[in-house]
This record gives C-alpha cells, structure tokens and sequence, in this order.
C-alpha cells in the first residue's frame, strides 16, 4: 500500500511528534510545528499521537492512493477536495484505491495535517520520522517532498480498518464516506485573522524597560516572510532592554520570545536551536502553539500575558479534551 505525490504543494514534509532525547548533543526537536491538529489527526484514523504524517503549508499537493485507506484531515482550511468533492476538516474518512485528494487557497490557517491509518513507513533516523529540513534527516531522505514520490503506507490499524468498514455501511454505493460526527471543537478550534496568543513572563522580562513590555502586551506584531519553520520574525515595536548587557546562552524551547539587540521579537518555533543567547522576554503557553503555529506570513497577532498557573490549567484542560477523544475512538472502534 502507498500514496503517491502527483503535486507536491509549498512545503509538505513528513512529521512525526519529534525527535526527543538528543537537545544535549544539538540535534533538534523538530517534528509539527502544530502539534494537536496531527495528535488529533492521528486519533481520529487509530495511530499512536505521534505517528508520521504529513504537514501540508499554505498551497497543497496533489495526492493519489494506491489502495483503500482511512484518513483525517485537521488544521488549516486549504481548500481540500477528494475526486473534486470537497473534503470535510476534522473527520474521519474510508478513501477508495485511486482517489486523489487535492488543495486550492487557503482560507484559514497555514498548515494543515493529513493522517493515514497505519502511518507512514518511512525510516526513522534517531527515533524519529520528523523531516529536518536543515540538516537533511527524517522525513523522506530529510527533504520535503516531490513530484513522483512514492510514501510507504502499510495499511490501516485493526482499529482502523473496523472503524473504516463502519463508515462505508453508513453510506453503501458511495465513492467514499466521511463521519458523521466532530472532535470537540476545542480541539480544532476556529482559527482567528489575528489571533491573541496566551504567554508567560520569560527569565529576562526584567531586562525590559517599562515602556518595551507594555508595547509587547498591548501592540499588535506582523509575521514577516523572512520567517520559517525555526522561527517567526515579528514586525512591529521595538522592544528596547534597559542597558546593553551579554547574557549567557540558556535553554529555549517552542513557544520562547527572544528580543536580538535590535529590539525585533523573535517567536521560536518547532526547528528552533537547541540554546539561544537573547533575552527571553516572554514563553508562549503550550496550550496556544496550534493558535501560534497557524499565523502565516503576512498573518498579525497579539500576546496577552497569563500566570504559570493559569498556564499549567489550560495545559492539563487541553491533555483531558483529548484524552476524551480517545476513549470515544476506543469505544467506537469496538461497537
């Protein structure tokens, strides 16, 4: 079984829930830079969460598969059609051999998660399948993908076949059959034109003068086209520090506000550097790196700062929310 690439889109690489254990020797994370929607995705067709699939940004490939297959859509709206039907986001879907899903515009969002039941058999390099685009590891021989490749896909999981068996009863004599039922929409939730991103006070607010970190509470900042995967630049005020001062290089995580000497935020994102010698001004809350990750280029947003507790609540309300979910599969699988 596989899935063949008759158009590659943008940017589509293989992604997986990352390649942890290794930050003390350099090598990266990696992995998803919207890391529910393919936990969510990955759920709905039987995966583990962390299972490779493919994030697809802004403009989408053209895909046919050689074999019946189940499948999820999540993340961004980018137009999906199957045989040139539109596709629902955020259901599960039992795809005929020689069904070829297609992309147009993308109307909300900027990355989208397709997950295929069984995953993708591709190699993992250091535990992962994540693609690591600088470094040329993971993925499909760690490049984004072409015109012509050809994914390993081995077929759905026994929950995924009996849940895929399910839907095509629902509707016999159709080419293919979506569910009838959602996630909770907290777990894919609306995506905003500008988005308020929840964050906490990073270890050098202090450095800031009084005047930087009401500007970076109250202004509005534009994700300018020279970021990636590693990082987003933001455009707008600058954010001055009290005194021109080397710190030492620290940890940095996804979601970390670094501040260069220029004053230009930087938001750190699923490529990021293992330490970084900036200051860290502000830390985004794990629970808003979808809302964060969906920003495209051109995209604005706005940071609202949180306490850690009220952090560590929406952290552990969002684990719960999907925890739900996986029960529900487990007891639909099993009907």
């Amino acid at each position: 079984m596989s899935c063949s690439i008759l158009r590659p889109g943008l940017l589509t690489t293989i992604q997986d829930g990352g390649r942890f254990g290794y930050r003390q020797a350099g090598v990266i994370v990696s992995g998803p830079m919207d890391a529910l929607a393919l936990r969510v995705a990955n759920l709905l067709v039987g995966n583990p969460e962390r299972a490779a699939g493919l994030e697809i940004t802004l403009l989408g490939p053209k895909i046919r598969f050689e074999a019946d297959h189940l499948i999820a859509l999540t993340g961004a709206n980018l137009s999906a059609t199957l045989d040139g039907e539109p596709l629902p986001l955020n259901r599960l879907v039992a795809v005929p051999r020689s069904s070829e899903l297609a992309f147009g515009p993308a109307r909300t969002g900027c990355r989208a998660y397709l997950a295929v039941s069984g995953g993708l058999a591709v190699p993992a390099v250091l535990g992962s399948r994540a693609t690591y685009l600088r470094a040329g590891i993971g993925g499909l021989q760690g490049r984004a993908l072409r015109a012509g490749d050809v994914l390993p896909a081995p077929g759905p999981t026994p929950a995924g076949e009996h849940l895929r068996r399910q839907l095509l009863a629902r509707r016999p004599g159709q080419e293919w059959a979506a569910a009838p039922w959602f996630p909770d929409p907290q777990l894919t939730p609306t995506l905003s034109a500008t988005p308020t991103v929840r964050a906490v006070l990073g270890p050098e607010y202090g450095l800031f003068t009084e005047e930087s970190q009401q500007q970076f509470w109250q202004a509005e900042f534009t994700v300018t086209p020279h970021s990636d995967r590693m990082g987003y630049r933001l455009a707008g005020p600058q954010l001055p520090r009290r005194a021109e001062q080397e710190i030492l290089s620290s940890a940095v995580t996804f979601g970390t506000v670094q501040v260069p000497a220029a004053g230009g935020p930087i938001v750190l994102l699923a490529d990021h550097q293992t330490t970084g010698g900036y200051p860290r001004l502000a830390q985004v809350i794990s629970a808003d790196f979808s809302r964060l990750a969906q920003v495209p280029p051109g995209g604005r947003l706005r940071f609202q700062e949180i306490s850690l507790s009220q952090a560590h609540y929406w952290y552990l309300h969002q684990e719960k929310t999907l925890q739900q979910l996986h029960r529900g599969l487990a007891l639909l699988s099993y009907r």
